[in-house]
């Protein structure tokens, strides 16, 4: 079945409303998510952002399958994402002292491979070892029936492991179906039961069994081979995912557990520590990872996230525990990448330091003009601006005109000075200001750079 053209919808959140995102910034992420749609032909996409700990903009774009437009409060599977939450399952336990991420496996599935030297938490850190049994983008064969998690630990949780475990950072699905079979063994009840029970009912979230829980009024799974015609895409048969990636949801049900993480809700504070902290191997080197995230700095801000990829869908969700902020897309399609342009976008959007550029401004003009105040630069400074630094500031800025903007991009601190970023846009180039300068609104520039951008 091939998709029609798309087209859009939107849903804004009921939910608490802080600091709403201003006129422009919505624009922006209207359009970066209909280009996306456009260049990439993913058929329909849904995000929710969060700031000061609240949803501020949901919205779908394009269709959700053919006739049907996106709605933003449509369920999505969220595949990988998953992880996060059978960690947190896993952590939960070990907050009510019912096991320790210390444990070795085989306290719980003695019969699994080296069991008594894996623990628990190199489950849920991908160092275990045990080989992935999904590590294609596609259904394999084996997929076109259904299984159970007892049978997917018999084929890849009995065979030799990939390596000692603790040496090295290999994706693992296997780990996390584990991982499951121990959190049910100890709850006693299924995952999903467990997680409603101390986590979803909470948050007022309502995710489903992605095997059997979506309906027609969510989307469907696109895929397309090579650069050939969209097509729907044919399900992995039932009990693939399970604690690996089972969940489907709204993206506005994912934000309001971003919104948990951010304010810290459902676990205690060393547990969310736990998780975030990135894990080392037995030889020091990190991996990027925490406890069914993926932990990194951008732009300065902390990240913690993870992607999803199921049979026709990918998503993505970002949380920024330090802003108050986080972002989620969701789309139907394997092929692509929506989900990641987007959230690049959004993130750009949303951390734009576009602060007063009036005192950059001002020394940049003088700059054309191949002079400075001396006045308001340190010994450093003027010692940078020789008469040569004058004459090919003035000649090689000049003879570009007037830029179409000007935008700080960033403002940090380093060496004792503030220090500033800004880029110049002149249409078809580029440049990249420095502007380092002692603290307070009267303090002299130690440094005043002009560079073409990467």
């Amino acid at each position: 079945m091939r998709l029609a053209l798309l087209c859009a919808t939107s849903f804004l959140s009921t939910g608490a409303i802080a600091a709403p995102l201003s006129t422009a910034q919505i624009g922006a992420i209207d359009a970066a998510a209909q280009k996306t749609l456009k260049t990439t032909g993913v058929p329909a996409v849904s995000i929710a952002v969060v700031e000061d700990g609240a949803i501020v903009y949901a919205h779908a774009y394009g269709l959700q399958r053919a006739g049907a437009p996106a709605r933003a409060e449509a369920r999505y599977k969220i595949a990988s994402i998953s992880k996060q939450f059978t960690a947190q399952a896993m952590l939960l336990l070990a907050e009510d002292g019912k096991l320790s991420l210390d444990d070795p496996v085989s306290k719980y599935l003695p019969g699994l491979t080296r069991a008594n030297e894996i623990k628990l938490r190199q489950l849920l850190s991908h160092t275990s070892g045990y080989r992935d049994y999904w590590p294609q983008d596609f259904s394999f064969a084996d997929m076109a029936e259904p299984t159970t998690p007892a049978h997917i630990l018999d084929k890849w949780a009995r065979t030799p492991l990939d390596f000692d475990p603790g040496t090295r950072w290999q994706y693992s699905n296997t780990g996390y179906v584990i991982a499951g079979q121990i959190v049910e063994k100890v709850a006693g009840m299924p995952l999903l039961d467990f997680l409603k029970l101390r986590m979803f009912d909470r948050l007022g979230m309502h995710p489903v069994d992605q095997d059997i829980g979506l309906i027609d009024a969510d989307p469907l799974g696109y895929h397309r081979y090579a650069a050939g015609p969209v097509l729907v895409e044919k399900q992995a048969a039932p009990g693939w995912l399970y604690a690996a990636g089972e969940l489907a949801m709204s993206a506005s049900d994912l934000a309001r557990y971003d919104i948990s993480v951010i304010d810290q809700t459902i676990l205690k504070t060393a547990s969310y520590r736990e998780q975030q902290t990135e894990v080392l191997l037995t030889n020091g080197a990190g991996t990027d990872y925490g406890l069914g995230v993926d932990v990194d700095v951008r732009k300065g801000h902390r990240r913690i996230s993870h992607g999803g990829e199921a049979v026709g869908y990918l998503s993505q969700n970002r949380i920024y525990p330090d802003d108050h902020a986080a972002i989620v897309v969701l789309d139907n399609a394997d092929f692509g990448n929506a989900q990641t342009s987007i959230a690049d976008a959004i993130e750009d959007i949303i951390f734009a330091d576009n602060g007063d550029v009036g005192r950059a401004r001002n020394v940049f003009e003088g700059l054309r003009a191949g002079k400075i105040d001396r006045a308001q630069f340190t010994a450093n400074g003027n010692y940078y601006f020789t008469a040569q630094a004058l004459a090919d500031y003035r000649t090689s800025l000049a003879a570009l005109g007037e830029p179409k903007s000007f935008t700080r991009k960033s403002s940090s601190l380093r060496g004792g000075f503030t220090a500033e970023v800004y880029t110049l846009d002149y249409g078809t180039k580029k440049l990249t200001i420095v502007l380092r300068a002692e603290p307070g609104p009267n303090g002299r520039i130690e440094q005043f750079t002009v560079y073409p951008a990467d």
